[in-house]
Order: structure tokens, then sequence, then C-alpha cells
């Protein structure tokens, strides 16, 4: 164990109040639909599930996207061990969609808030062998915790642009602290290396984005069939992970034009009223399938968690969200998995290494809004073989990580 320096220190003697106000915390969240009902005790360490037999492995990812991208490197450790695994995140969609696409031999927890005693009853349970941690969400006490216990820490995946750096810059050293304990750190571009060595990381080696190495999403037999069937003859565009920018740019170009049959994928489930709304005002006809309702009008919001894996299925072509506005794009790596071609507008700073290695393959293409109608009719089935492509050569890239992770955990 690494002895805490004075901002660790700091960190982990105030982290000890967490329980005064952690249970009125949870409850408020309960409250407004933000936790699950019957597995909020997790975030208070207490376990969900009996820990399997054997070694196993513990990662953890914030939310969503971070969750999913795990599943090709833990496919990659199962294949090549008897290991189990457990993933930990905190926000109840990853939870719920990870649940429909969890990898072989793993098991979901949510991670226990930072406080010494819901950690202890946590690191108690799950024993793991090695802790795994993806992209830039780091918890002080939980990394502290597991290098007091001996557990080797990794750090893969990480991602941290000039906005994400600038807000971490002032605590540097809390950073170096927590660095120094990790025996093993990956970057996914040489921005994001350069950023954490500034932090005090050392030995930072870029390895590329595991959201590429992904395996496709999962999608239901049965609603597969049915949405297969009520979309026959007809050759649907995605609009997926969509903001307000996004939809408004969409239904503003579109509204005097020819259009494809239109599917919008929100990234917040609960827009869909809203966004029905909105699209009516400019012509639009409008169906929801939250509301039991099929493709019938223009446009067909999926309003719905957890069916990604049906729509990149079904449409051809896919226009990924937050590309149109400050969220700066969203994964365009799901859509590639699974043979969907990849448009987006021209704000892609958050995958902007993605995008960048979509480009230079072909395997991608930007739009501007104006130019939407004719892009969204066009048949980009070359530009799709070709993402899919990148998408399965990464896919079979991670051995070489997925070894170096289970030789840190002893399995070897």
């Amino acid at each position: 164990m690494t002895r805490p320096g004075l901002a660790l220190a700091a960190y982990l003697a105030a982290s000890r109040a967490i329980p005064l106000v952690a249970p009125a915390l949870i409850r408020r969240r309960l409250a407004r639909g933000k936790e699950l009902p019957d597995r909020w005790q997790e975030k208070l360490g207490q376990p969900g599930a009996p820990r399997p037999e054997g070694p196993l492995i513990w990662l953890h990812a914030v939310g969503l996207g971070e969750t999913l991208a795990l599943r090709g490197l833990i496919a990659a450790m199962a294949a090549r061990s008897d290991a189990r695994f457990l993933v930990t995140s905190t926000t109840r969609a990853s939870a719920e969609v990870i649940a429909r696409n969890l990898p072989p031999r793993t098991i979901h927890q949510f991670l226990p808030l930072d406080a010494p005693a819901y950690l202890a009853r946590f690191l108690d349970h799950w024993r793991p062998a090695l802790s795994v941690w993806a992209e830039q969400d780091l918890w002080p006490g939980a990394v502290a915790a597991s290098d007091a216990r001996g557990i080797p820490l990794a750090l893969v995946n990480a991602r941290m642009n000039a906005a994400a750096f600038a807000r971490r810059a002032r605590w540097t050293a809390l950073y170096a602290d927590l660095f120094a304990r990790f025996r093993l750190i990956t970057a996914q571009d040489d921005g994001t290396a350069r950023h954490l060595t500034q932090l005090g990381a050392r030995q930072v080696r870029v390895t590329g984005s595991l959201k590429a190495a992904a395996p496709p999403l999962s999608a239901d037999p049965a609603a597969l069939a049915e949405a297969r069937a009520a979309l026959a003859g007809r050759r649907p565009v995605l609009l997926a992970s969509s903001h307000v920018e996004d939809e408004f740019a969409l239904f503003a170009t579109l509204r005097d034009h020819p259009r494809p049959l239109l599917l919008l994928a929100p990234r917040d489930p609960h827009r869909g009223a809203e966004i029905a709304a909105r699209a009516a005002d400019h012509g639009l006809t409008v169906t929801r399938r939250s509301a039991g309702q099929g493709p019938t009008a223009d446009l067909w919001i999926v309003d719905t968690f957890g069916e990604m894996g049906l729509w990149f299925r079904l449409c051809p072509t896919t226009l990924i969200g937050g590309s149109y506005g400050p969220t700066e794009g969203h994964n365009p790596w799901e859509a590639a998995a699974l043979g969907s071609a990849i448009l987006h507008g021209p704000r892609t700073a958050n995958f902007a290494a993605d995008f960048a290695a979509l480009h230079q393959a072909g395997a991608a293409l930007p739009v501007q809004p104006e130019d939407l109608p004719a892009a969204l009719l066009a048949d980009h089935s070359a530009m799709a073989a070709r993402a899919k492509a990148l998408s399965g050569a990464a896919q079979g890239a991670l051995a070489p990580l997925a070894e170096e992770l289970l030789t840190l955990a002893g399995l070897a």
C-alpha cells in the first residue's frame, strides 16, 4: 500500500461523513425514479448477489456507454481463463441495459458510495483478484481501499479531453496519489495520455477505444421478429441517442423534402412526448413505441430502454445523435458492429479519435443539416461494411490487453 498524501488523506477523512447523508440522498433519488427500488442497498455496500466460487475480476465504469464498452474485454478474458467477473456502475440505465447484454460469467452490481464502511462491506463480500477502472471515473476511497488490501489496480480505456483535464488540474496532487497505485494505465488517444501524464500518471500507453471492440448489442428474438414484420418492405433510417439540437436539424430540414421512414431513439426516453409534439409542429405525423404504437407514420419514436440492438439491426443507416449540438457526439461503434451505416453532424469532439478512425477508412460520413434529405435516402451499404470490418478487427485485437490484465490478477 502507498501511504496517502495530504490531499487523499483529507478526502478519506471527509468521506467518513458520507453515511450521515447517504440514506436521505438515496431516498430522494428513489422518489424521482433514479434508483432501482429493489437494488438501492447495493450503494450502501450491501451485496445484491452471492459471490461465485473461484477468482473474480472487478471492473467499474460510470454509466451506460462506458459499461457496455467493457463487454469485449470481459469476453476476451473469459476465453482465456476460468475467472468470474463483477461489473459495477452508478446509473440506473446502465444496470437495466447491461442486464440484457451481460458477457460470460458476469454479475452486475452498483458501486457503493465512497465511504469506508460501505467499501469495506463491498470488498469483504466480493474479494476481487483485480480492480479495473475504465474511462475517467475514479473514486478515491475505492481506489485507496483496494490498494490497502493489496488488490492490483488497472485503469483502461482512459479518456480525458481538454475540458475534463481543466476540471481536474486543480487536484493534481490527489490524482498523482491515485495514479501511483495503478500498475497499468492505458489511454484511448494521445491527448488523453498527455493529460494523464500532466496529472501525475506514469508510463501511460495508448491502446485505442474499447468501444470499438465491444460485441454487438443483443436483441430479444420475439421483439426483433415483431419489429421486422412491422417494417417489412421499408428502408428505415435511425436517429440514435438524439438531443434537441439533432431533432431540430432533422425536422426542420426534412419538412419539405421526400424522406424515408424515420425511427428516433432519444438519449433520454422520457422525452418521447416532448419530441412528438415538436415533430408535429414541423408537419410530421408521429407514433410512439412506449405507447404501444407501431411504425405507421412519418416518425416512429422508439422511446424504450435497452432496445438499441433492435434498431441498429433493422435500420441500414444511422444518424448519430449529439453531433448537431454541444454534446459533441455519441458512440458510433454500436451501429458499426451491427452493420448500420454511420452518418453524423459536424460536432463530434466527444468521440474525436473514433470518428477520425472511421473517416480514414471511409466508414462514416459527416452531413450538414441542409444535406440530410439526400444523405438519408442514399444507399450507404459499402460504407457500413467498412465500419463493421473495423469493429470486427478491434474485437480481435483485445488479446494482449486481456492477457496483461489476467497476469496482474495472477491468472495467466
